[in-house]
Formats: structure tokens, sequence, C-alpha cells
């Protein structure tokens, strides 16, 4: 009984109805069917009462260019950094609108796409994730994804998404929904990032899976533990496929940084075995408790973590990545659970 137990947990996990594994990607223009748009994709999982899951490594990453900007942002700190002929390129490439007073990416020639990157570049305009937010150019959301044209088979739930938060893609049979979540605390060196939901009724955060938390250290005997990552060719579906402990390591790695300066990954970390995808960074770590027959997270996938080879008796340059680096919970436990209580 207690093995079928087990495997109905295991099945639920990967279930799009049951699982508790999402997506969050940062969307510019999203008030506009046409021109909305989607980037920085990155595996997330919800823990209860809206409080979310991911990695933090994707935040101070540049996205170089933007999609849309507003006319009174770009006249204040844009216009003013650029020569005549720069700004010639900014009005081609970014034509404005009237109607609602927005400049709007048109640039069809690569050469001018590069050329913008460059600009920004120059005038050291922070196109990080981060800075975005700050800015309301882009916000980032969950991207929750059926089947069916229902949020969670419930026709009252659906109601509460209009065309801004829900739309079909017929060419890969399903139907979006966005539930929109604002970053509380990135923990850098930890690699770990906690989002909450927010503008959004409670009847839908309640409607959400989720994974309580496993806040031990455990040790590298587990025989219930597991990575739920997006399945292995797509983001659409998802897998839950064993791994093992193998190690420990206080890790030490450097975050190239342009704009706010280097930072370092630190502090305790499992070294993972067992299969992980590239574009897993966020994917919680699972073991199942007998006891309460259910699966807890304990830890999210960070870094991939390689081995050197030596191919042509050369070793610089030559890694295969076999191993993952995951962040134990329990590194921000104290930190996380002042942020939940404050904000519960």
């Amino acid at each position: 009984m207690t093995q079928n137990n087990k495997l109905q947990k295991q099945l639920e996990l990967t279930n799009e109805q049951t699982s508790p594994l999402f997506r969050i990607m940062w969307i510019q223009n999203k008030e506009d069917q046409y021109r909305k748009h989607f980037e920085n994709n990155i595996c997330a999982f919800h823990i209860g009462n809206g409080f979310v899951l991911s990695v933090a490594h994707n935040l101070k990453v540049e996205a170089n260019i933007f999609k849309s900007i507003d006319n009174a942002m770009y006249l204040t700190d844009i216009f003013p950094l650029l020569n005549t002929e720069q700004r010639q390129l900014f009005e081609n490439c970014y034509p404005l609108e009237l109607g609602n007073q927005k400049r709007y990416a048109n640039i069809t020639n690569p050469n001018d796409y590069q050329n913008i990157i460059n600009l920004l570049r120059q005038i050291n305009f922070d196109t990080r994730w981060t800075s975005l937010m700050e800015r309301g150019i882009a916000k980032p959301h969950l991207v929750i994804q059926f089947k069916d044209n229902l949020f969670y088979n419930n026709s009252d739930l659906s109601a509460y998404f209009d065309a801004t938060t829900y739309f079909p893609e017929p060419g890969i049979n399903r139907h979006t929904f966005l539930v929109e979540v604002e970053l509380v605390e990135a923990f850098y060196s930890e690699d770990i990032a906690f989002y909450r939901i927010i503008n959004t009724p409670q009847a839908v955060i309640d409607a959400l899976p989720s994974l309580e938390v496993d806040y031990s250290i455990l040790d590298d005997n587990q025989e219930n533990y597991y990575c739920l990552q997006s399945s292995p060719t797509s983001e659409i579906g998802k897998l839950l496929n064993k791994a093992q402990i193998e190690g420990f390591t206080e890790h030490f790695s450097i975050f190239q940084e342009r704009i706010g300066g280097n930072y370092n990954f630190e502090g305790l970390r499992y070294l993972i075995k067992g299969y992980f995808r590239f574009g897993s960074s966020g994917a919680p770590y699972v073991v199942y408790d007998a006891k309460t027959n259910s699966f807890k997270v304990n830890a999210i996938q960070s870094e991939a973590c390689p081995i050197q080879l030596s191919i042509n008796n050369q070793r610089d340059g030559n890694f295969q990545y076999i191993n993952a680096i995951a962040s134990p919970l329990q590194i921000i436990q104290e930190r996380l659970e002042q942020h939940i209580k404050a904000l519960t």
C-alpha cells in the first residue's frame, strides 16, 4: 500500500493539474496582445500561500535591449546622452506612438539591432532584468499551462483571467494563464530567489499545487530523492527522476556582473548525481516522506558541475557536465521564514 501511495504522489508531481512546478518568465507589453513578449525563462515552484522559489542567477543577466519604453523615460534617461546620429538611430528603431506616449521596437535590420545594443551599453543604460523590473519595462509572471482552456478545470477560476492574462497556443496544444509575481528578495550568494504572487484573487492562489519545505540537511544515503524538472526536450511537460546526493561542498564560484560588479556563489551545496537538463535551474529536489505520504522540497537546482577531460592530451576547456550543484533550502531557512511570517 505504501508503495502504491508513493507512486500516486510521483505521478501527481508530473501531472499538469497537480504539479507544483511552473516557470517564471518576464513579460514586456503585457497589455498588448500583438506586442506581448516573453523572455528570461526559469523553473520555479510554489511552496504555498502564493510564495514561489526559483534561482537568482538569471536576475542580473542583461537583456541587452528592450521591446518598448515610455517616452518620458527615454527623454530623461537616454536622449540627453545621445549625439545627433545616435538620436536618429533610436528614433528610427523606436518610433513614438502618440496615443500612449510609448516607443516600441521596430528593428528589422540586424546591424541596427546590434548598434542599439552597443549604444545602450555605451551610455550605461541598465538592462539587467532587475532594473527592467524596477523601471516597469518588464514584469515577472508565473506561466501556467493546460491542455484545456479552463484554469484547473474550474470555470469560476477561469473567469478571473482576461485577454492580458490568458491566451490559447494552438501550436503547442496548450492554453496559457499568467499570474503576476514580485521579487521579495534575491539571495545571490546562495543562488535562490523568493517571490510572492500579487494582484491575484486568493481563490486562484489557493488552487495552485504546492510543496512543503523540508529544511533538513540530508545524508548521502537517500533512496527517495528526486529532481522535478521540465521534460527532457521541451518546457511543456514535466519530469520526475531519481537523484542521488553524492557529496557536499563548501562552494565558491564567481558570477561575472558587468554593471553592479561581480559577486560570489558560496556556501553549503549538495553535489548531485543523476539526470538534469540544461535549463533546469530553479527545479526543486524533493524527498518522499512516508509518514505523511507526501513529497517535500529540500533543495533547488543551481548549477551544472563539470568533470575535466583530457582530449588529445589537452585538458583546458574540455569539460563534460554530468553532475549538478544544488542549494539546500536550509541555507536560507531563517531569512525565508522571517519573510513568510511578515507576509502572512
